[in-house]
């Protein structure tokens, strides 16, 4: 390293054959952090959109329809497939809304929490591995390159999780 240079200089002029090795490392990453889940989901007939939308149920009890479509970014049809499977299935249930009677509150069912906790087991274990592996520094590195991608809309609604302790 040259004189009065510090290691994160360099990151700062990245070649495009280094982005694209960065780029190929994410797709790989997704895919073997999907894997786990998508092996449990797969003799349930389920996908990554009910995964998703059991992650977050679950992250945020009551949350409304409306605000899961703001944070799975999906159209209203396609969330309520999904939902319809998980209702039918017993594994989400709605209640009305006491302020508003046109709100539905989303909550997991006993059966629904047992979904999702095998499903964050698998990831959880996954990124332990990975973080261990990686080490403190690394982990605050990568939150900080994953929240810097994020677009400043995400990023807020990603925030905001953190904020509320979700």
């Amino acid at each position: 390293m040259a004189e009065g240079s510090s290691p994160s200089d360099g990151l700062l002029f990245l070649t495009d054959e280094q982005l694209r090795k960065g780029i190929e490392a994410m797709f790989f990453a997704y895919r073997g952090f999907t894997s786990d889940p998508d092996r449990i989901l797969e003799g349930m007939d389920y996908g990554r959109a009910h995964h998703r939308a059991v992650h977050f149920i679950h992250r945020s009890p009551g949350t409304t329809v409306g605000n899961l479509l703001s944070i799975l970014g999906v159209t209203k049809q396609s969330l309520n497939r999904v939902l319809r499977t998980l209702f039918d299935d017993g594994l989400v249930e709605a209640r009305v809304g006491k302020a508003d009677k046109r709100e539905r509150h989303l909550f997991l069912t006993d059966k629904g929490a047992a979904l999702e906790r095998m499903l964050s087991d698998a990831q959880r274990a996954r990124m332990r591995s990975a973080y261990r592996a990686a080490g403190p520094q690394a982990v605050q590195g990568f939150r900080t390159v994953l929240e810097a991608m994020m677009d400043p809309e995400l990023r807020r609604q990603y925030q905001g999780l953190k904020e509320n302790g979700q």
